[in-house]
């Protein structure tokens, strides 16, 4: 009997435990994929031709070409190598300094077609009417993925889908923002998405003036960073070609100078870019 009492105690203590309230999974938030983030880069630089795969490859190739003729030019690899690894690096930097040249022009054309969106939705027009009418209203520079969403919805009349497709088109913060704005507007209705857009209008246009202060005033500080960490491998370009020199640096310590050189410069650049970085808003609304 004491057996069984036992038994039946252990298992009403099982069902109770069992049934109890439990701490929900964590799960790990996944961030953009390598492949996501160059994705994103090509369509904020405006280069829509090239996927992240070609510049890829468009990088290797660039690096084995620059460094078989330094090689051929110098007879020194370890300056081939070095110079090799700056072309690589070329291409991806190019496409960041458009991102980052386009990102500015965006910051102040955003504001003005938020005006004209907020304008066509207080003189009533429909949402897919106010964003296809900024294909042709619009800044210049923002006309083609807003003229892109209006063939995309006259073609298929589904305006969710046609919404995606111009968020990953315009691959900008501000964007995603306004999409889901006129998502949530036309699912629930309402009548303060013209307050809402003139508000964002506002803010965008406060935020365009403070970084172009806070950027016009580090902009010698990145600007002397970067030369001082250019001159050493220019003067090193300058010095391939004369044998003396190359012969210093075509053996295992000059290799080792170069690639202490090397870390240096990187760590160094890395540190200055990230300590005068301006907070860059990501793409939660992806």
């Amino acid at each position: 009997m004491g057996a069984i009492l036992g038994l039946l105690f252990g298992i009403g203590v099982m069902c109770v435990w069992s049934s109890g309230p439990r701490r929900a999974p964590r799960r790990r938030k996944r961030g953009p994929t390598r492949a996501e983030r160059l994705a994103d880069m090509l369509a904020q630089a405006g280069i829509e031709s090239v996927t992240p795969r070609q510049l890829v490859v468009c990088s290797i190739g660039l690096a084995i070409v620059i460094l078989v003729v330094v090689s051929a030019v110098s007879r020194a690899l370890p300056i081939a190598v070095a110079f090799g690894g700056f072309a690589g690096l070329a291409p991806t930097s190019l496409v960041r300094y458009r991102q980052r040249k386009r990102r500015t022009e965006l910051r102040e054309l955003w504001p003005e077609a938020v005006d004209n969106l907020a304008s066509a939705v207080r003189a009533g027009l429909s949402l897919p009417e106010a964003l296809t009418q900024l294909g042709v209203r619009g800044p210049q520079e923002l006309r083609r993925p807003f003229e892109r969403f209006g063939e995309d919805y006259r073609a298929t009349g589904r305006f969710s889908e046609s919404l995606d497709r111009l968020k990953a088109s315009l691959a900008d913060p501000t964007g995603d923002r306004i999409v889901e704005s006129l998502r949530l507007a036309r699912d629930v209705g309402g009548t303060d998405l013209g307050r809402l857009l003139r508000t964002l209008s506002t803010f965008l246009r406060e935020d365009a003036r403070t970084r172009a202060e806070l950027e016009t005033r580090q902009g010698w500080a990145v600007n002397g960073a970067r030369i001082a960490v250019a001159a050493p491998w220019l003067l090193l370009a300058a010095l391939s070609v004369n044998p003396s020199a190359v012969r210093a640096y075509n053996s295992t310590g000059g290799a080792l100078v170069l690639a202490f050189g090397g870390a240096v410069c990187a760590v160094a650049y890395r540190a200055m870019v990230r300590i005068g970085r301006l907070p860059i808003e990501d793409r939660v609304l992806r």
